[in-house]
């Protein structure tokens, strides 16, 4: 997390903001003590439509090999 003043985030805004935008948090201090937070907004979980899902996968074949019998004989190939 950066550390800016408030004459620092006065004369730079746009510049934290972008820098927010990007993921980054700012925390603003006043007298070398923290009075605020530029921070990303968290984006709002979209809800899985579980109905949806179903019809998808109902159609999709069953795999012969077992999920962790797959995994290991691809840990085990040479490329690992």
């Amino acid at each position: 997390m950066s550390v800016v003043t408030v004459a620092e985030a006065k004369a730079h805004l746009s510049e934290l903001v972008e820098r927010a935008a990007k993921g980054e948090t700012v925390c603003v201090t006043r007298r070398g003590k923290p009075v605020a937070k530029i921070a990303p907004i968290a984006e709002p979980i979209k809800r899985v439509d579980v109905s949806m899902l179903r019809e998808i996968t109902a159609d999709m074949a069953v795999e012969a090999e077992p999920e962790g019998k797959f995994m290991r004989r691809i840990r085990d190939e040479e490329r690992y």
